[in-house]
């Protein structure tokens, strides 16, 4: 019988990272998702992940820049309120496949999965922690707003790179 797990939001975080004009990195994060796991094995290796994060709680530290990443130009966040992870493989040799759904727009990806373990808490309740990390192609699912600087580079580069840190507690 499969274990199932529960998010701990409170020690969870989803994280991207852009180049901005070239020269530096501007990091987002979601503020608000979601995430269940179940799983046969100890090690996790037949898990089933799943993930969804609320695309109207993006959250860069910057009000008119998080209003244009909720607008069409990137996730269109009336129209697509989700996006989606559903993982194919539980993790296997520190990899993870799934595929990732944003804007309506499903592709595969193999993450690097970092298992942190299973311990008990001070309260008596199993705890796992997970990295999950990668890189996508923004264009690939349909966030294709561009400029180019006076030297010719993208203002917002096209490779995103994904941290998400996921803490569960096994379900009672």
């Amino acid at each position: 019988m499969a274990t199932k797990w529960n998010l701990d939001p409170s020690h969870s975080e989803v994280q991207f990272k852009v180049k901005h004009m070239v020269i530096s990195t501007v990091t987002g994060n979601f503020d608000h998702f979601n995430a269940d796991v179940e799983a046969n094995s100890d090690d996790f290796s037949d898990a089933k992940f799943e993930f969804d994060a609320k695309v109207d709680s993006i959250n860069t530290k910057n009000a008119d820049r998080d209003g244009h990443l909720k607008s069409a130009d990137f996730f269109a966040a009336e129209q697509f309120p989700e996006m989606k992870f559903e993982s194919t493989s539980g993790i296997q040799n520190g990899k993870i496949n799934g595929t990732l759904e944003i804007r309506g727009e499903k592709q595969p990806i193999t993450l690097n999965a970092d298992f942190g373990g299973v311990i008990t808490d001070p309260w008596g309740l199993q705890r796992a922690g997970f990295e999950f990390s990668g890189e996508i192609n923004r264009k690939d699912y349909g966030l294709g707003w561009s400029q180019v600087t006076e030297a010719g580079g993208l203002v917002v580069s096209d490779k995103v790179k994904l941290l998400v840190n996921l803490e569960f507690t096994q379900a009672q």
